[in-house]
């Protein structure tokens, strides 16, 4: 099994013929975090998109380490030409919830989507972990903006992928969310997954990482 889960080399981000970042390249090993810094437009989000294979970088490759096959000795990991949910899970800004259904419902179908089998009753522990028993069957459009990022949140601990890409984790969140997010963070890395990130708070999380800020000719590996 590789060691480490995402690779990148050399990207570059351009948005309206504007370079927003360029000489971008990281590892993120197993068991590890990374905080991406950088002032508002640097392009903090583009750069998690890039890293999810949701945006084309306008230069450089990212690659995603596969989970199960071991390289033969002195060749590179084997690889996936894009990630799925057991190899990544991604957060941004719009949650991906379905307004309509509720916190319950959203997790369900959220582990339908990555191809598990999730009870409501999985979902329910899910959401009271995060401090969400007594919202677990409301419609998220009731919900605070606080509530609905614990709602996404909670979806990661469903969630089979080693490696986590959270855009603002810890956003609306009051004091004790904010307490019980870090903790599934460190988590996480503890049991040796990966977090890539981007927060304007201290997440506070221990361990192998680093902070990386997103500038020109930017580089950590």
């Amino acid at each position: 099994m590789a060691s480490w889960v995402l690779s990148a080399m050399d990207l570059a981000c351009q948005k309206a013929q504007r370079t927003l970042f360029e000489g971008v390249s990281l590892v993120v090993s197993q068991g590890s975090w990374l905080h991406i810094e950088g002032g508002n437009g640097c392009g903090k989000t583009s750069l998690l998109r890039i890293l999810c294979g949701l945006s084309p970088a306008a230069r450089g490759h990212v690659r995603w380490a596969s989970p199960d096959l071991a390289p033969p000795e002195g060749l590179p990991p084997a690889t996936y030409a894009s990630p799925d949910r057991s190899v990544l899970h991604y957060i941004g800004h719009a949650l991906g919830l379905k307004p309509d259904l509720s916190a319950t419902e959203n997790l369900c179908l959220d582990a339908q989507a990555s191809g598990l089998a999730l009870s409501p009753e999985e979902a329910v522990q899910a959401l009271a972990a995060q401090g969400l028993k007594s919202r677990a069957h409301l419609p998220v459009r009731v919900l605070s903006q606080g509530q609905r990022q614990g709602v996404a949140l909670a979806r990661l601990r469903t969630s089979p992928a080693r490696l986590w890409v959270l855009d603002e984790p810890l956003v609306g969140l009051d004091t004790q969310a904010t307490a019980i997010a870090r903790s599934l963070l460190q988590s996480h890395v503890d049991a040796g997954g990966a977090i890539v990130m981007t927060s304007h708070h201290d997440v506070g999380l221990q361990g192998p990482g680093e902070r990386f800020q997103l500038g020109a000719m930017a580089r950590a590996a």
